[in-house]
């Protein structure tokens, strides 16, 4: 396995993870969901893990994978907002907790990244 394929395989891993976090444990999300959004939480915490999903299994299809890959690019751009409300929400947790939604907030940049490299390599 190559170094490209393994890259995309570990994408596929935590873009399933997370897909799956969100469809069967959907209440720790729900509260992130940015109050601007129409609908309940929970329907935009279904939706963004069954795009999950969906990515993920695109990405695990060498033929679909670049597309994939830019799609998850901007999902995890398009992310971003909830994590910031996160951050915002947790501001007054305890320090540890206040660290975690904080982390959360540069960590998209390093997963936009990846998933354009993803996509890049599988052009080639």
């Amino acid at each position: 396995m190559t170094a490209t394929d393994r890259s995309a395989r570990l994408l596929v891993g935590l873009l399933a993870a997370a897909g799956a976090a969100h469809v069967v444990a959907p209440k720790q999300f729900d509260a992130i969901v940015p109050e601007v959004l129409p609908g309940s939480p929970r329907a935009w915490t279904h939706a963004s893990g069954v795009a999950e999903l969906l990515l993920a299994a695109g990405l695990a299809v060498p033929r679909t994978r670049q597309v994939s890959a830019v799609a998850a690019a901007c999902f995890f751009a398009g992310v971003f907002p909830a994590n910031v409300k996160m951050a915002y929400d947790w501001r007054h947790k305890p320090a540890p907790l206040r660290a975690l939604a904080y982390a959360r907030l540069p960590l998209q940049v390093p997963l936009v990244l990846w998933a354009a490299k993803v996509g890049r390599d599988a052009a080639r």
